[in-house]
């Protein structure tokens, strides 16, 4: 059986790939695939291994030996699947690879923006605590956490994780109803914004959760709320959040997704870091621990097993 990865830079170095390698008798690593080249790498193999990698209707077709397609991620919106299935070939993903340090991420954006570190940062090399006429900087005040109430969209094992951590801090958390599930007897989210002092997305982006928090409901918020967004770029709709970050609705923001990753044609956020803002966007990153990545390639080659 052979099996094919297009881009195994994706991973990142330091990842050991024998237990993928071990399931298979022959393994073609690729370290990145253009669009142009997948059509002949993928022509005469069994397995198919992706990551970001597109897969459309056309190159499946033309695969003739293709037998499985293994995402190296939870998300799947880079294969045809519609067409995967009327082929008859399945497409496995990976779950629950990168929970810890996930949330980690997550505590790192909360703890960071509670404390305005972003801000005071740039008030640090500005030089303004040489400048004080007193022992500190008081402005802007940090924000405590403990007794503050955690509105989390998505209740998967993330979530939970989550939720787990930030009671640990003292906060009191509720799960919003999945939205445009009319059977879930939980809150909606427009109905927990006025009580929100910390939002955290963990949510996939689907038609419901597009644009989810937008300049129609951010007027709802609390202007101390903070929101943060580890799930999907377009679940908060990035310019409405960002005028109300300007406008002081909200009192800070901290994303590590946006809607075109690399944003190689930029992104108002990006602009955005240099001015005085309780704002902090990272490379979607959070995921991205020496453990994450290699539990990524484990649970592939458990893929490729139960398949065989």
């Amino acid at each position: 059986m052979k099996a094919v990865i297009l881009d195994n830079d994706s991973l990142g170095e330091g990842v050991d790939l024998s237990p993928i390698e071990n399931q298979v008798n022959e393994f073609i690593c690729h370290s990145l695939t253009s669009p142009e080249q997948v059509d002949e790498r993928i022509k005469d193999a069994d397995i198919v291994i992706t990551n970001k990698v597109v897969l459309n209707e056309d190159s499946l077709k033309q695969a003739k030996e293709l037998k499985l397609v293994c995402v190296l991620a939870t998300g799947m919106n880079n294969i045809d699947l519609k067409a995967a299935e009327k082929l008859g070939i399945p497409v496995k993903n990976v779950e629950a690879y990168g929970t810890p340090s996930v949330v980690q991420h997550t505590l790192m954006m909360m703890l960071s923006l509670a404390t305005k570190m972003p801000v005071m940062q740039k008030r640090m090399a500005a030089g303004d605590w040489q400048k004080s006429p007193l022992f500190t900087l008081l402005n802007p005040p940090t924000y405590q956490l403990e007794g503050k109430h955690l509105v989390i969209v998505g209740s998967g094992e993330l979530g939970q994780a989550v939720k787990k951590q930030a009671e640990a801090l003292g906060m009191r958390v509720t799960f919003t109803a999945r939205p445009g599930k009319t059977d879930d007897s939980r809150p909606s989210f427009d109905e927990l914004l006025p009580e929100a002092d910390v939002i955290s997305f963990h949510c996939p982006l689907t038609e419901e959760t597009k644009g989810l928090l937008n300049r129609n409901n951010i007027q709802h918020c609390p202007p101390h709320t903070l929101v943060i967004n580890n799930a999907r770029g377009g679940v908060a709709h990035e310019e409405d959040v960002l005028d109300a970050l300007r406008k002081g609705q909200i009192g800070g923001y901290a994303t590590d997704v946006l809607p075109q990753e690399p944003p190689k044609d930029g992104h108002p956020l990006l602009d955005a870091l240099n001015e005085p803002l309780n704002l902090i966007v990272t490379p979607h990153n959070a995921w991205t621990s020496p453990e994450a990545r290699q539990r990524i390639i484990e649970l592939t080659a458990e893929n490729i097993n139960g398949f065989k």
